[in-house]
């Protein structure tokens, strides 16, 4: 793989990953309320999830969902009925503590669980990874599937550096803000307008 075409593809990676997306939203808002453990836990949890969608482009299933249109749509409704129910499990909590130590530590495993299946019931992510790899496979390679394969690790990692960096300082924010009693009762809220804004993203392409 050539040294330019790998500095374009890092350099593109990271700036599509810093864009305002559901993935980079939801880590913002868990290191917010819950603090950087949450939102790191769920960052390896959405990266996790890219595990599946690099394996499902190389092995060229992706097209099904591109060309079907009933397996693309059982797909994102089942990502976006998940993440109303995240929506009403955030609705229920909403009168725990908020940033207490011991509740994030219990929780971190589920939140990891939680971004592996929001990412992978993300149609969109497939058909995204089927549209920008490919542009980064040189034309005489003999094994693309193999290619694909790492540049799909390559942006895993490139992702979980981002992820990594935006939880620490969103965890340093809600720090801050916890500390207003009245932001924090708000902060229970933000969380459930955001599972929400996600569900209905995936159906209505929002953003």
């Amino acid at each position: 793989m050539e040294s330019v075409n790998l500095f374009y593809f890092i350099t593109s990676s990271v700036l599509l990953t810093l864009m305002p997306g559901p993935d980079i939203i939801f880590v913002i808002t868990m290191s917010i309320t819950q603090g950087r453990k949450s939102g790191i836990s769920t960052a390896l949890g959405l990266c996790t999830g890219l595990i599946f969608h690099t394996a499902v482009v190389s092995l060229g299933v992706s097209l099904l969902l591109q060309s079907s249109a009933v397996a693309f749509r059982i797909l994102k409704y089942s990502g976006a009925a998940y993440l109303i129910y995240l929506a009403y499990l955030a609705f229920r909590e909403r009168n725990e503590t908020i940033g207490n130590g011991n509740s994030v530590s219990l929780n971190t495993k589920r939140l990891y669980f939680r971004g592996i299946l929001m990412n992978i019931l993300n149609p969109k992510v497939s058909i995204f990874f089927l549209a920008f790899l490919p542009q980064f496979v040189p034309q005489d390679t003999k094994n693309s599937s193999a290619v694909m394969a790492v540049l799909g690790f390559i942006f895993i990692c490139q992702a979980l550096i981002v992820f990594f960096s935006v939880s620490f300082l969103s965890g340093m924010l809600g720090e801050k803000l916890i500390e207003n009693r009245r932001f924090s009762k708000s902060m229970a809220y933000l969380k459930i307008a955001v599972f929400i804004l996600l569900g209905l993203n995936l159906i209505l392409d929002i953003f």
